[in-house]
């Protein structure tokens, strides 16, 4: 196997504790198939058993201390400077190491608002603290949690090349449904069409397969998490998809909305909330830029929607994508107590968003969109194609 981009992965943490002045970081973990800390499909690329230690430093060194079954496999991905080996219990050989460069903090991976950065269990920190008793680096355990979000943002070459193949499988998914949706099927049956996709495509889920694709049809039925039903399709209505696909590790996360009848049947409502959606997304492109805070987005893309007459949507403006659909880090969403902080994160180049956000109409149900884009140093590309009307279905 490949272990490349783990390999760069693993590089930049280091550069990101030295931008810092972080001296280490501890990812401390055990039996990882049964509880995963989520920074491990970045660090490591796979599973340890035992109580194992992933020690950067911001130095550059980068040290695996692992039980002695885990020593060969993990040597083999190329990503550790040094793999050092226990047999009857980790202590020792975990002190030994952070005596050699005396880290003056030990930062550990626990947050109160971005998941991805909460992957130390309470066991194991107790564990830990246990171990570190008659130590003084006790007293220096850190939140991991600007590192982890800067690392997990920061996509490399590598990684957009997989998000961008994830979202061209996506759309050649949704081009495929234009031939396929039509009046009188349930939402049901375009959802098991769209799973056939997949499997053709070879690519799995973004999210729990249950509601992927989210297939919403006519006005009564509310756009949530939840499944596909025997709801139908109807002349006059429209058609709603929340849907993305993981590839090779990446994802796409894209909605996109269907009209049944000729463009020129779409009612006048739809069609200015059908604008509204979309042109608040554009307009929340031209805006995101390195530097700006997420609520910031957040808050102009909302004004937009507000200003045309419309109650403001339920939820954030955009999630980071990556691994996860939904990524953590940074939030392009309003400072509302269920978000925490993330809002107050700041954009960086290198970060995916979603640009997405709803409007209701009085007839016709919710009208809703969802574009994937790449954050650059002087503002934002789509990584999706955006969608600039509804796709009508004669």
């Amino acid at each position: 196997m490949d272990y490349q981009l783990e390999i760069e992965k693993s590089q930049q943490a280091c550069e990101i504790l030295d931008e810092l002045d972080i001296a280490s970081w501890l990812v401390w973990v055990r039996e990882t198939s049964q509880t995963p800390d989520p920074v491990l499909e970045l660090i490591l690329g796979g599973d340890v058993v035992w109580q194992s230690a992933f020690l950067f430093t911001k130095d550059g060194e980068k040290i695996g201390i692992v039980g002695n079954f885990d020593v060969d496999a993990i040597e083999a991905k190329g990503i550790y400077d040094r793999v050092v080996p226990y047999t009857e219990g980790i202590r020792d050989q975990l002190i030994s190491e952070l005596d050699k460069f005396r880290p003056r903090q030990v930062a550990i991976n626990f947050s109160k608002d971005n998941v991805a950065a909460d992957g130390l269990t309470v066991g194991m920190l107790l564990k830990l603290k246990e171990y570190l008793k008659d130590t003084p680096y006790l007293t220096r355990l850190v939140s991991a949690e600007e590192i982890i979000t800067r690392l997990r943002g920061r996509k490399t070459e590598k990684e957009v090349t997989c998000i961008r193949s994830a979202i061209e499988v996506t759309e050649a998914i949704y081009d495929r449904a234009k031939s396929f949706v039509k009046v009188g099927m349930t939402e049901i049956e375009v959802y098991q069409h769209f799973h056939e996709l997949m499997k053709e495509h070879k690519v799995t889920s973004a999210w729990n397969a249950d509601h992927n694709p989210a297939v919403d049809a006519g006005p009564d039925k509310q756009f949530g998490h939840s499944g596909p039903t025997g709801n139908k399709i109807k002349k006059g209505h429209l058609l709603h998809f929340d849907f993305g696909v993981r590839w090779q590790g990446y994802c796409s996360d894209i909605q996109r909305m269907f009209f049944f009848g000729p463009k020129s049947a779409i009612p006048e409502e739809v069609q200015t909330a059908f604008e509204t959606v979309r042109d608040a997304i554009q307009e929340a492109s031209l805006y995101i830029s390195p530097g700006v805070l997420g609520y910031e987005v957040d808050a102009l893309a909302r004004k937009f929607v507000k200003d045309r007459g419309y109650e403001e949507y339920q939820h954030a403006l955009g999630h980071q994508v990556g691994r996860r659909a939904h990524d953590g880090g940074t939030l392009l969403g309003p400072l509302w107590e269920r978000y925490g902080t993330s809002p107050k994160g700041v954009v960086e180049a290198g970060n995916v968003f979603t640009l997405e956000l709803y409007v209701t109409t009085s007839n016709y149900g919710q009208v809703s969109l969802e574009e994937d884009i790449l954050v650059t140093r002087s503002g934002c590309r789509f990584l999706s194609n955006p969608q600039s009307e509804p796709i009508c279905i004669e």
